[in-house]
């Protein structure tokens, strides 16, 4: 089956949610044929690069849609990346091709209780998920962020409970969401677990539910967003080598 052509969006406008992440609200002609309920749905954005250069490819979250607009969060480095640099220059009137979306990658909801657990790549589609859970939901959401200013304000139900972990510099061994999830108290029943984050994290993470918790795989969505101080074709790599063996 042959792939959509990337539809062309123009920026509408960007706006800085906190201190390390952006907001950019992409519409115009190219949403017109943009499937509606894609929350949480992963797109492909495709950055521009000097002269002949083939343009750099990064994966997005939809964080928001409306009739004619969706909102994409980019967390904002120091040390700019294709993606980031693009979205702080991003002003109105701006266009970027934009492929997808690709399918929803949502927290199983036949679950006692729920654990969500991610660093700022992951909060759009954490904000998401938390958004869908049934009001009477118990639970914990665990999240890594560079500053205590990028701790946000993310409506959920009142017994599920949301923990922010502030961690400016990147674990390499991959502990530090780990970490804290062994400090939760750990409730009854079974648990729905989805948990997005740098891949040495995941596999920590991944380890712990399997090997120490037992959980059982169909409840278990654990994926990486990215890797230290890796190209994202150098990640895509490492993850097709880790499926194999993992």
């Amino acid at each position: 089956m042959n792939r959509p052509a990337p539809r062309k969006l123009d920026v509408i406008r960007t706006d800085s949610v906190t201190p390390h992440m952006l907001r950019v609200t992409l519409g115009g002609e190219g949403l017109n044929n943009f499937p509606a309920n894609q929350e949480s749905s992963y797109i492909k954005l495709m950055f521009p690069q000097p002269g002949d250069a083939r343009s750099q490819v990064r994966t997005y979250t939809v964080r928001q849609q409306r009739a004619n607009e969706i909102d994409v969060d980019f967390v904002i480095h120091d040390v700019a990346g294709p993606a980031s640099a693009w979205a702080a220059q991003a002003t109105p009137g701006d266009s970027i091709l934009v492929g997808g979306p690709g399918p929803k990658k949502e927290i199983s909801p036949e679950a006692d209780w729920f654990l969500l657990i991610g660093d700022m790549t992951a909060l759009p589609a954490i904000s998401v998920n938390i958004a869908s859970l049934p009001e009477d939901a118990t639970g914990y959401a665990v999240i890594e962020v560079l500053d205590k200013a990028d701790i946000q304000a993310l409506p959920h139900p009142e017994n599920f409970e949301l923990h922010w972990v502030v961690n400016p510099i990147t674990d390499p061994s991959g502990n530090t969401l780990l970490g804290r999830v062994r400090q939760l108290s750990w409730l009854k029943g079974q648990v729905s677990v989805w948990a997005a984050c740098e891949f040495s994290s995941m596999r920590v993470l991944r380890k712990y539910f399997k090997e120490e918790r037992k959980e059982q795989t169909h409840q278990l969505y654990i994926s990486s967003y990215w890797k230290l101080d890796s190209s994202e074709e150098q990640h895509k790599q490492a993850k097709r080598e880790d499926s194999e063996v993992s």
